[in-house]
């Protein structure tokens, strides 16, 4: 009888050391779950901001703005400009 109450609490003790090592598991998981949630917001935030940024700076009006004032670029006279179809297979 005694051999059976010392198995049963060896038992118990068993149980009871596994269950709280998968409850401080669990609890490091979650903590784990909610930095990289964190992160991930911030990196959409950022890619959002990038995006925005993007647009920006590739807008046309801006484009054509630095090219005229920077690169002392303009837009060429009519009889300098060559059409060339497509569909002609790069013939004029």
């Amino acid at each position: 009888m005694i051999r059976l109450n010392v198995i049963l609490i060896v038992l118990v003790l068993a149980s009871a050391l596994g269950l709280v090592a998968s409850q401080h598991q669990s609890r490091k998981l979650f903590s784990e779950i909610e930095r990289l949630q964190s992160r991930e917001q911030a990196l959409e935030v950022e890619w959002n901001q990038l995006q925005l940024e993007q647009s920006t700076w590739a807008a046309h009006a801006r484009v054509e703005k630095v090219a005229r004032a920077r690169l002392h670029m303009m837009t060429p006279d009519a009889q300098h400009i060559l059409v060339i179809d497509a569909d002609a297979g790069g013939k004029p």
